[in-house]
């Protein structure tokens, strides 16, 4: 078969790229203080991204033959993005530092993809990985701006800053 690791990665991003529009969603409707506001719109155009990468990730694992994940419980079993209870408790900052955190976990497994379609010789899905990718990137600038950070993209830096 080809493009085997290619379409694990691409069926992953299925259950991954579910699982993340909602928690993006919970951060929707849980939200509360001065910036409600601006951010909640916000929030509907994080979802409608992240449910762009869905439909071409998917649709791009059924081109390679494959068979994407197409239930909650298939999405549950297989999502590597923690689910949890939604509460009034967590403030803005923290919500924001939860979705960089899924953002980032998105980027790795895209670097994945791109590393897997590479060796795999399969340059169409590469260039998607690589979009995607990037689109993560900036969001995870975007909201570290936010945050009063510096964006942290590079995982050796991110690190050294933990230690």
């Amino acid at each position: 078969m080809k493009f085997e690791q290619t379409k694990e990665v691409l069926n992953q991003l299925v259950a991954d790229l579910s699982q993340f529009s909602v928690v993006i969603h919970q951060t929707h409707w849980y939200m509360r203080g001065p910036e409600f506001l601006t951010l909640h719109p916000l929030m509907d155009e994080y979802m409608d991204e992240i449910n762009e990468q869905l439909d071409v990730v998917s649709e791009r694992l059924i081109t390679l033959d494959g068979s994407p994940y197409s239930t909650l419980q298939e999405f549950a079993d297989h999502t590597g993005i923690e689910d949890e209870v939604g509460n009034w408790e967590r403030t803005i900052p923290e919500r924001m530092e939860k979705l960089v955190e899924g953002y980032r976990y998105l980027a790795d497994l895209y670097q994945k993809g791109i590393e897997a379609s590479g060796e795999e010789g399969d340059d169409s899905t590469q260039d998607i990985f690589i979009s995607n990718k990037t689109d993560i990137e900036k969001k995870i600038w975007m909201l570290q701006a936010k945050l009063g950070k510096a964006p942290g993209i590079d995982a050796d830096s991110r690190a050294k800053s933990r230690n």
